[in-house]
């Protein structure tokens, strides 16, 4: 096999730094309530992985992407797609707790819901629209599992019942980011407004 050859500088100029995603947050009393189940469970289960900052606490409603840097294109055609959406505020409500089990040594241990998440699902296809319009169509989240991430942790937990965690999504969020600093930077809010 023939050697590869790199400049100097490259591989981190290449290397994502950067993510950009849409989300919904929690109020800071369900954050607290998320931050309060997610201590017990943690507990109970025998876990390790410590749970998330409340501020942390969020249901992704569509992943951009990852970049080495932030470009504006995409910021701008985001935003573009964020401007677009239009709905009204829903309730949402989450009641089992279950590790992905995609990743083995840091598994996200989250919040799952059934039933009550319907609105937020037809909110993602919104979006979803929104983003096809604006050109990014290709990066839609097309396996939308909405769940909001506790802790992770290298054990596989099985799913359980836990008391129902319930908020009304009032704003979408566009997020940047910076990975590896487990900072969160919001780039612009929009408030659901029921129409007149």
């Amino acid at each position: 096999m023939p050697k590869q050859f790199s400049f100097a500088g490259f591989e981190s100029a290449s290397k994502p730094t950067d993510r950009l995603f849409y989300a919904v947050f929690p109020p800071p009393d369900v954050a607290a309530q998320i931050a309060g189940l997610a201590k017990h469970l943690r507990d109970e289960r025998g876990l390790k992985g410590r749970p998330l900052h409340n501020d942390r606490f969020h249901i992704t409603i569509n992943h951009v992407d990852d970049y080495a840097g932030l470009p504006p294109d995409i910021v701008a055609k985001a935003t573009a797609a964020g401007d677009a959406v239009k709905a009204a505020p829903f309730e949402v409500t989450f009641d089992r707790a279950a590790s992905f089990s995609g990743r083995q040594a840091n598994r996200p241990f989250v919040l799952r819901g059934g039933q009550a998440l319907a609105d937020l699902k037809a909110f993602q296809l919104v979006l979803a629209h929104a983003m096809k319009a604006n050109g990014l169509g290709k990066l839609v989240d097309k396996m939308f599992v909405p769940h909001v991430t506790m802790l992770y942790d290298g054990r596989l937990v099985t799913p359980q019942d836990v008391p129902p965690i319930t908020w009304t999504v009032t704003e979408l969020v566009l997020v940047h980011s910076l990975l590896g600093q487990t900072k969160h930077i919001a780039l612009k809010k929009w408030p659901l407004v029921a129409p007149a």
